[in-house]
């Protein structure tokens, strides 16, 4: 069974796979492997390019502050970039899920509802967070201004959209809290799967 995992910008899905991984559970951070891809695949690089220009790569890598800048504030080249690497992220994904054993797997990326891969999965969860305290994590993580911040997350779906298209919800305001939720649905899922 694919799990997928997601949330807007610093709402904390990816503590959230590791909470999973702890458990035994094999997570797919689409994130980390559309990066790895990015800097691994000729193909890849040259299509970023082209739609991109030069400036993508700096000696042979992704240059992510030059494409952040570029994609995060013109619609079009951020569609066009997710045109490129979803497509690879999702054959990537499907050759690992290949060689996985376990009840189920999580499956973590951010855009899970904005790129029709939720329609992939067999259960969705989606983590929430205060807008607040989603924009100081980022900030802080990231060092980029709350302005910047906010860019990022007006190309991401509302909490409410995604909400109503999942299956369940872990609110994120304490690491204890979301340890404690996602321990729950984890033996919710195992229990699911046995039945099945």
């Amino acid at each position: 069974m694919i799990v997928g995992l997601t949330g807007g910008i610093g709402s904390g899905k990816t503590t959230a796979a590791s909470f999973f991984k702890e458990l035994g559970i094999p997570v797919y951070i689409s994130d980390d492997r559309a990066k790895f891809l990015m800097n691994s695949s000729e193909i890849l690089k040259e299509q970023i390019q082209n739609l991109l220009g030069e400036e993508a790569y700096h000696n042979g890598s992704l240059n992510r502050s030059y494409v952040a800048s570029k994609v995060f504030s013109d619609q079009e080249l951020l569609f066009g970039l997710n045109a490129i690497v979803h497509p690879a992220v999702d054959v990537d994904f499907q050759e690992w899920y290949k060689k996985q054993d376990t009840p189920y797997v999580i499956k973590e990326a951010a855009i899970l509802f904005e790129n029709g891969g939720y329609l992939k999965c067999d259960y969705m969860i989606v983590v929430t967070a205060p807008i607040d305290v989603r924009v100081k994590r980022v900030s802080e993580r990231d060092k980029i201004t709350p302005n910047e911040v906010f860019d990022r997350i007006r190309n991401q779906w509302s909490d409410a959209r995604k909400i109503s298209l999942s299956d369940a919800v872990i609110e994120n305001i304490s690491l204890s809290g979301l340890k404690y939720r996602v321990e729950i649905l984890h033996n919710h899922l195992t229990v699911k799967v046995s039945r099945a």
